[in-house]
Protein backbone atom coordinates (compact mmCIF):
# COMPACT_ATOMS: atom_id res chain seq x y z
CA UNK A 1 0.00 0.00 0.00
CA UNK A 2 2.95 2.45 0.74
CA UNK A 3 3.94 1.96 -2.59
CA UNK A 4 0.53 3.55 -3.88
CA UNK A 5 0.34 7.12 -1.93
CA UNK A 6 -3.25 8.39 -3.86
CA UNK A 7 -6.00 6.69 -4.62
CA UNK A 8 -9.14 7.47 -7.18
CA UNK A 9 -12.66 8.94 -6.05
CA UNK A 10 -15.22 7.19 -8.01
CA UNK A 11 -17.51 8.77 -9.54
CA UNK A 12 -21.21 7.31 -8.40
CA UNK A 13 -22.82 7.20 -12.00
CA UNK A 14 -19.73 5.08 -13.28
CA UNK A 15 -17.83 7.66 -14.96
CA UNK A 16 -14.34 8.22 -14.85
CA UNK A 17 -12.51 8.86 -11.95
CA UNK A 18 -10.32 11.70 -12.44
CA UNK A 19 -9.78 13.06 -8.65
CA UNK A 20 -7.38 11.66 -6.33
CA UNK A 21 -6.65 11.88 -2.94
CA UNK A 22 -3.79 11.01 -0.28
CA UNK A 23 -4.15 7.74 1.28
CA UNK A 24 -4.66 8.05 5.18
CA UNK A 25 -1.85 6.77 7.10
CA UNK A 26 -4.21 4.38 8.97
CA UNK A 27 -4.26 2.06 5.47
CA UNK A 28 -0.27 1.30 6.59
CA UNK A 29 -0.82 -0.02 10.38
CA UNK A 30 0.59 -3.20 11.28
CA UNK A 31 -2.09 -6.18 10.44
CA UNK A 32 -2.49 -8.18 13.82
CA UNK A 33 -5.04 -10.95 13.33
CA UNK A 34 -3.93 -11.93 17.00
CA UNK A 35 -5.09 -8.88 18.30
CA UNK A 36 -8.15 -8.75 16.02
CA UNK A 37 -9.29 -12.33 16.65
CA UNK A 38 -8.65 -11.19 20.72
CA UNK A 39 -10.39 -8.06 20.77
CA UNK A 40 -13.17 -9.53 17.94
CA UNK A 41 -14.04 -12.61 20.71
CA UNK A 42 -14.02 -10.04 23.68
CA UNK A 43 -16.64 -7.48 22.02
CA UNK A 44 -18.98 -10.49 20.69
CA UNK A 45 -19.57 -11.50 24.43
CA UNK A 46 -20.99 -7.66 25.61
CA UNK A 47 -24.36 -8.22 24.13
CA UNK A 48 -24.97 -11.35 25.79
CA UNK A 49 -28.21 -11.58 28.40
CA UNK A 50 -27.41 -13.50 31.38
CA UNK A 51 -29.55 -16.69 31.92
CA UNK A 52 -29.79 -19.33 34.43
CA UNK A 53 -31.89 -22.35 35.47
CA UNK A 54 -34.04 -22.43 38.81
CA UNK A 55 -31.69 -22.46 41.89
CA UNK A 56 -34.55 -25.08 43.26
CA UNK A 57 -34.73 -27.52 39.91
CA UNK A 58 -34.16 -30.75 40.85
CA UNK A 59 -33.78 -30.24 44.57
CA UNK A 60 -37.44 -30.41 45.71
CA UNK A 61 -37.50 -33.58 47.01
CA UNK A 62 -36.98 -34.61 50.85
CA UNK A 63 -34.37 -37.58 49.82
CA UNK A 64 -31.96 -39.60 51.91
CA UNK A 65 -29.45 -42.26 51.60
CA UNK A 66 -30.17 -45.20 52.75
CA UNK A 67 -26.58 -45.88 53.89
CA UNK A 68 -24.84 -48.92 53.45
CA UNK A 69 -26.20 -52.72 54.04
CA UNK A 70 -28.53 -52.82 51.57
CA UNK A 71 -26.63 -53.66 48.47
CA UNK A 72 -27.73 -50.27 46.56
CA UNK A 73 -25.40 -47.31 46.14
CA UNK A 74 -25.62 -44.64 48.64
CA UNK A 75 -27.34 -41.76 46.60
CA UNK A 76 -30.02 -40.22 48.29
CA UNK A 77 -33.38 -42.02 47.32
CA UNK A 78 -37.07 -40.48 47.50
CA UNK A 79 -39.23 -41.34 50.60
CA UNK A 80 -42.44 -43.41 51.02
CA UNK A 81 -43.90 -46.07 49.38
CA UNK A 82 -46.72 -47.22 46.93
CA UNK A 83 -45.14 -45.39 43.96
CA UNK A 84 -43.24 -46.09 41.11
CA UNK A 85 -41.30 -42.57 42.26
CA UNK A 86 -40.36 -44.27 45.98
CA UNK A 87 -36.72 -45.56 46.30
CA UNK A 88 -35.65 -43.62 43.20
CA UNK A 89 -32.47 -41.91 43.47
CA UNK A 90 -32.37 -38.18 43.66
CA UNK A 91 -30.38 -35.11 43.76
CA UNK A 92 -27.68 -36.41 41.32
CA UNK A 93 -26.79 -34.79 37.99
CA UNK A 94 -26.58 -38.57 37.08
CA UNK A 95 -30.24 -39.21 38.14
CA UNK A 96 -33.83 -38.99 36.56
CA UNK A 97 -35.45 -35.79 37.62
CA UNK A 98 -32.19 -34.51 39.60
CA UNK A 99 -30.20 -31.22 39.33
CA UNK A 100 -27.65 -30.49 36.66
CA UNK A 101 -23.85 -30.60 37.14
CA UNK A 102 -22.68 -27.09 38.13
CA UNK A 103 -26.43 -25.40 37.49
CA UNK A 104 -25.62 -21.60 35.30
CA UNK A 105 -25.78 -18.38 37.56
CA UNK A 106 -26.91 -15.74 36.50
CA UNK A 107 -23.84 -13.79 38.06
CA UNK A 108 -21.63 -15.14 35.76
CA UNK A 109 -19.07 -13.01 34.11
CA UNK A 110 -20.93 -12.38 31.04
CA UNK A 111 -19.12 -9.68 29.51
CA UNK A 112 -15.50 -8.30 28.96
CA UNK A 113 -13.40 -5.18 29.34
CA UNK A 114 -11.12 -4.61 26.43
CA UNK A 115 -7.83 -1.96 26.58
CA UNK A 116 -9.02 0.94 24.70
CA UNK A 117 -5.54 0.80 23.08
CA UNK A 118 -6.48 -3.02 22.26
CA UNK A 119 -9.51 -1.68 20.48
CA UNK A 120 -7.93 1.28 18.84
CA UNK A 121 -5.19 -1.46 17.52
CA UNK A 122 -7.83 -3.73 16.13
CA UNK A 123 -9.62 -1.48 14.45
CA UNK A 124 -6.78 0.26 12.84
CA UNK A 125 -5.36 -3.48 11.48
CA UNK A 126 -9.14 -4.00 10.45
CA UNK A 127 -8.74 -1.01 8.46
CA UNK A 128 -5.55 -1.59 7.09
CA UNK A 129 -6.06 -5.24 5.46
CA UNK A 130 -9.35 -3.95 3.66
CA UNK A 131 -7.54 -2.29 1.82
CA UNK A 132 -5.55 -5.42 0.29
CA UNK A 133 -7.60 -6.94 -2.66
CA UNK A 134 -6.41 -10.42 -1.61
CA UNK A 135 -7.35 -10.25 2.22
CA UNK A 136 -10.79 -8.79 1.07
CA UNK A 137 -11.12 -11.60 -1.67
CA UNK A 138 -9.94 -14.24 0.49
CA UNK A 139 -12.72 -13.49 2.94
CA UNK A 140 -14.92 -14.28 0.18
CA UNK A 141 -16.36 -10.68 -1.63
CA UNK A 142 -16.62 -10.56 -4.84
CA UNK A 143 -14.91 -7.61 -6.11
CA UNK A 144 -13.84 -8.76 -9.68
CA UNK A 145 -15.21 -5.59 -11.16
CA UNK A 146 -14.56 -3.54 -8.25
CA UNK A 147 -12.04 -0.40 -9.63
CA UNK A 148 -9.97 -0.04 -7.11
CA UNK A 149 -9.01 -1.30 -3.11
CA UNK A 150 -9.60 0.44 -0.85
CA UNK A 151 -12.65 1.94 -2.66
CA UNK A 152 -13.53 5.62 -2.28
CA UNK A 153 -16.65 7.23 -3.60
CA UNK A 154 -17.62 10.62 -4.56
CA UNK A 155 -19.15 12.63 -1.15
CA UNK A 156 -22.52 13.05 -2.99
CA UNK A 157 -23.51 9.71 -2.73
CA UNK A 158 -24.05 10.73 0.79
CA UNK A 159 -27.50 12.46 -0.15
CA UNK A 160 -29.30 9.34 -2.27
CA UNK A 161 -32.45 8.44 -0.22
CA UNK A 162 -33.71 5.88 -2.54
CA UNK A 163 -33.34 2.09 -2.42
CA UNK A 164 -33.16 2.19 -6.48
CA UNK A 165 -30.73 4.76 -6.65
CA UNK A 166 -28.67 2.98 -3.96
CA UNK A 167 -28.62 -0.28 -5.96
CA UNK A 168 -27.37 2.37 -9.39
CA UNK A 169 -24.39 3.22 -7.01
CA UNK A 170 -23.77 -0.11 -6.07
CA UNK A 171 -23.73 -1.38 -10.11
CA UNK A 172 -22.10 1.44 -10.90
CA UNK A 173 -19.40 1.02 -8.25
CA UNK A 174 -18.81 -3.31 -9.44
CA UNK A 175 -20.28 -3.91 -6.22
CA UNK A 176 -23.70 -5.46 -7.06
CA UNK A 177 -21.66 -8.74 -7.75
CA UNK A 178 -21.15 -8.94 -4.08
CA UNK A 179 -24.62 -7.79 -2.76
CA UNK A 180 -25.60 -10.86 -5.13
CA UNK A 181 -23.56 -13.43 -3.30
CA UNK A 182 -25.02 -11.92 -0.27
CA UNK A 183 -28.27 -12.41 -1.06
CA UNK A 184 -28.31 -15.57 -2.40
CA UNK A 185 -26.46 -17.38 0.88
CA UNK A 186 -29.52 -16.85 3.00
CA UNK A 187 -30.62 -20.30 3.88
CA UNK A 188 -32.87 -21.24 7.16
CA UNK A 189 -30.20 -21.67 10.55
CA UNK A 190 -29.14 -25.51 11.54
CA UNK A 191 -30.23 -26.13 15.14
CA UNK A 192 -32.97 -24.67 17.80
CA UNK A 193 -31.75 -21.17 16.90
CA UNK A 194 -34.72 -20.91 14.10
CA UNK A 195 -37.23 -21.06 17.06
CA UNK A 196 -35.08 -18.46 18.94
CA UNK A 197 -35.64 -14.96 16.55
CA UNK A 198 -32.49 -15.89 14.85
CA UNK A 199 -33.93 -18.01 11.48
CA UNK A 200 -31.77 -17.08 8.75
CA UNK A 201 -28.13 -16.91 8.76
CA UNK A 202 -26.04 -14.67 5.90
CA UNK A 203 -22.80 -13.62 4.61
CA UNK A 204 -21.64 -10.25 4.51
CA UNK A 205 -21.93 -8.30 1.51
CA UNK A 206 -20.05 -4.59 1.69
CA UNK A 207 -19.65 -2.08 4.47
CA UNK A 208 -20.64 1.52 3.56
CA UNK A 209 -18.79 3.97 5.68
CA UNK A 210 -19.89 7.49 5.02
CA UNK A 211 -19.76 11.04 7.07
CA UNK A 212 -22.77 12.58 7.25
CA UNK A 213 -26.20 10.88 6.85
CA UNK A 214 -28.33 13.33 4.23
CA UNK A 215 -30.46 9.85 3.47
CA UNK A 216 -28.28 6.87 2.29
CA UNK A 217 -28.80 4.91 5.88
CA UNK A 218 -32.45 4.86 4.69
CA UNK A 219 -31.41 4.25 0.98
CA UNK A 220 -29.15 1.51 1.94
CA UNK A 221 -30.23 -0.26 4.37
CA UNK A 222 -32.85 -2.26 2.42
CA UNK A 223 -30.49 -3.55 0.53
CA UNK A 224 -29.43 -7.68 1.66
CA UNK A 225 -25.75 -7.96 3.42
CA UNK A 226 -25.13 -4.31 2.67
CA UNK A 227 -24.38 -2.55 6.32
CA UNK A 228 -23.68 0.99 7.29
CA UNK A 229 -20.93 2.73 9.35
CA UNK A 230 -20.34 6.26 10.69
CA UNK A 231 -16.93 7.04 10.27
CA UNK A 232 -17.17 8.55 13.74
CA UNK A 233 -17.86 5.43 15.25
CA UNK A 234 -16.32 2.21 13.41
CA UNK A 235 -16.78 -0.62 14.91
CA UNK A 236 -14.46 -3.99 14.61
CA UNK A 237 -17.90 -6.34 14.45
CA UNK A 238 -18.63 -4.88 11.42
CA UNK A 239 -15.00 -4.34 9.65
CA UNK A 240 -14.04 -7.85 10.95
CA UNK A 241 -17.15 -10.25 11.17
CA UNK A 242 -16.31 -13.62 12.95
CA UNK A 243 -13.05 -11.84 13.79
CA UNK A 244 -11.43 -13.11 10.10
CA UNK A 245 -9.54 -9.86 8.29
CA UNK A 246 -10.55 -8.12 4.94
CA UNK A 247 -14.15 -6.66 4.95
CA UNK A 248 -14.82 -4.97 1.68
CA UNK A 249 -15.74 -1.40 2.44
CA UNK A 250 -17.31 1.18 0.60
CA UNK A 251 -16.13 4.79 1.68
CA UNK A 252 -17.39 8.04 0.67
CA UNK A 253 -15.22 11.43 0.20
CA UNK A 254 -16.10 12.85 3.28
CA UNK A 255 -15.22 9.95 6.17
CA UNK A 256 -12.09 8.82 3.78
CA UNK A 257 -10.60 12.41 4.46
CA UNK A 258 -11.46 12.08 8.19
CA UNK A 259 -9.45 9.28 8.52
CA UNK A 260 -5.91 10.97 9.54
CA UNK A 261 -8.40 13.38 11.77
CA UNK A 262 -9.16 10.48 13.11
CA UNK A 263 -6.19 8.32 13.82
CA UNK A 264 -3.27 10.13 13.31
CA UNK A 265 -1.14 10.96 10.13
CA UNK A 266 1.45 9.56 8.66
CA UNK A 267 5.46 9.44 10.43
CA UNK A 268 4.00 9.45 14.06
CA UNK A 269 1.79 12.80 13.59
CA UNK A 270 -1.12 12.26 16.83
CA UNK A 271 -4.79 12.15 16.11
CA UNK A 272 -6.85 15.26 16.66
CA UNK A 273 -9.87 13.20 17.73
CA UNK A 274 -8.38 10.89 20.24
CA UNK A 275 -6.12 12.69 23.29
CA UNK A 276 -2.44 11.71 22.08
CA UNK A 277 -3.07 8.50 20.37
CA UNK A 278 -0.66 7.51 17.55
CA UNK A 279 -0.87 4.96 14.95
CA UNK A 280 0.88 1.87 15.85
CA UNK A 281 4.02 1.48 14.07
CA UNK A 282 5.47 -1.79 12.77
CA UNK A 283 8.53 -3.16 14.52
CA UNK A 284 10.18 -3.99 11.39
CA UNK A 285 10.03 -1.40 8.46
CA UNK A 286 10.81 -4.75 5.60
CA UNK A 287 9.50 -7.83 7.30
CA UNK A 288 11.66 -9.77 4.27
CA UNK A 289 13.82 -11.50 6.74
CA UNK A 290 16.29 -13.90 4.09
CA UNK A 291 16.52 -10.80 1.92
CA UNK A 292 18.07 -8.38 5.00
CA UNK A 293 20.32 -11.31 6.06
CA UNK A 294 21.61 -12.23 2.82
CA UNK A 295 22.20 -8.08 1.59
CA UNK A 296 25.81 -7.12 0.70
CA UNK A 297 25.30 -4.53 3.70
CA UNK A 298 24.98 -7.22 6.49
CA UNK A 299 26.79 -10.29 4.92
CA UNK A 300 29.84 -7.94 4.81
CA UNK A 301 30.17 -7.72 8.34
CA UNK A 302 28.64 -11.18 9.33
CA UNK A 303 32.08 -13.32 10.25
CA UNK A 304 32.60 -16.80 8.45
CA UNK A 305 30.87 -19.85 10.06
CA UNK A 306 32.96 -21.69 12.29
CA UNK A 307 33.89 -25.54 11.56
CA UNK A 308 32.46 -27.62 14.82
CA UNK A 309 35.15 -29.87 16.71
CA UNK A 310 32.50 -32.29 17.95
CA UNK A 311 29.87 -32.63 15.05
CA UNK A 312 29.88 -35.18 13.31
CA UNK A 313 30.86 -34.40 9.88
CA UNK A 314 34.09 -33.16 11.32
CA UNK A 315 34.94 -37.06 12.70
CA UNK A 316 36.18 -39.96 10.48
CA UNK A 317 33.67 -42.27 9.51
CA UNK A 318 33.91 -45.45 11.48
CA UNK A 319 33.24 -48.29 8.60
CA UNK A 320 32.19 -52.16 9.14
CA UNK A 321 35.13 -53.66 7.45
CA UNK A 322 33.01 -57.05 6.81
CA UNK A 323 31.13 -54.58 4.47
CA UNK A 324 33.33 -52.16 3.26
CA UNK A 325 36.04 -53.80 1.33
CA UNK A 326 38.40 -51.19 1.23
CA UNK A 327 38.35 -50.69 4.84
CA UNK A 328 38.99 -54.43 5.16
CA UNK A 329 41.91 -54.30 3.15
CA UNK A 330 43.65 -51.68 5.25
CA UNK A 331 42.98 -54.39 8.10
CA UNK A 332 44.06 -57.71 6.10
CA UNK A 333 45.80 -56.78 2.79
CA UNK A 334 45.34 -60.90 1.98
CA UNK A 335 41.79 -60.08 1.95
CA UNK A 336 41.58 -58.84 -1.49
CA UNK A 337 43.35 -62.04 -2.89
CA UNK A 338 40.48 -63.89 -1.14
CA UNK A 339 37.60 -62.39 -2.38
CA UNK A 340 39.38 -62.11 -6.18
CA UNK A 341 39.81 -66.16 -5.25
CA UNK A 342 35.86 -66.64 -4.35
CA UNK A 343 34.83 -64.36 -7.39
CA UNK A 344 36.76 -66.55 -9.81
CA UNK A 345 35.49 -69.98 -8.03
CA UNK A 346 32.03 -69.18 -8.71
CA UNK A 347 32.08 -67.89 -12.03
CA UNK A 348 34.00 -71.49 -12.90
CA UNK A 349 31.11 -73.24 -11.19
CA UNK A 350 28.63 -71.22 -13.70
CA UNK A 351 30.45 -72.62 -16.87
CA UNK A 352 30.36 -76.14 -15.88
CA UNK A 353 27.24 -77.35 -17.82
CA UNK A 354 25.14 -80.90 -18.18
CA UNK A 355 26.37 -82.99 -20.32
CA UNK A 356 24.54 -84.21 -23.84
CA UNK A 357 22.44 -87.04 -23.98
CA UNK A 358 23.62 -89.61 -26.69
CA UNK A 359 21.28 -90.64 -29.38
CA UNK A 360 21.36 -94.24 -27.74
CA UNK A 361 20.13 -92.72 -24.30
CA UNK A 362 17.53 -91.34 -26.24
CA UNK A 363 16.23 -94.18 -28.16
CA UNK A 364 16.27 -96.31 -24.68
CA UNK A 365 13.90 -93.51 -23.30
CA UNK A 366 11.73 -93.37 -25.75
CA UNK A 367 11.05 -97.14 -25.65
CA UNK A 368 10.73 -96.99 -22.01
CA UNK A 369 7.48 -94.82 -22.45
CA UNK A 370 6.51 -97.37 -25.11
CA UNK A 371 6.66 -99.70 -23.51
CA UNK A 372 4.74 -97.83 -20.19
CA UNK A 373 2.09 -96.31 -22.33
CA UNK A 374 1.09 -100.03 -23.50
Amino acid sequence: MAARPVVSVQSATGGDSTKQVALPAVFLAPIRPDIVNFVHTSMNKNKRQAYAVNKDAGMETAAESWGTGRAVARIPRVPGGGTHRAGQAAFGNMCRGGRMFNPTKTWRKWHRKINTNQKRYAVCSALAASALPSLVMARGHKIDQVPECPLVVESSVEAVDKTAKAMKVLEALGAADDVEKSKASRQIRSGKGKMRNRRYVQRRGPLVVYDNDQGIKKAFRNISGVELCDVSALNLLQLAPGGHLGRFVVFTEGAFAKLDGLWGGANGAVSTEKKGYRLPRSMMTNSDLPRIINSDEVQAKVRPAKVSQTAASTKRLKKNPLKNLGTMIKLNPYAKTTRTAGVNASKAKKKVTKAKRTAAQKAASKEFFGKMSA
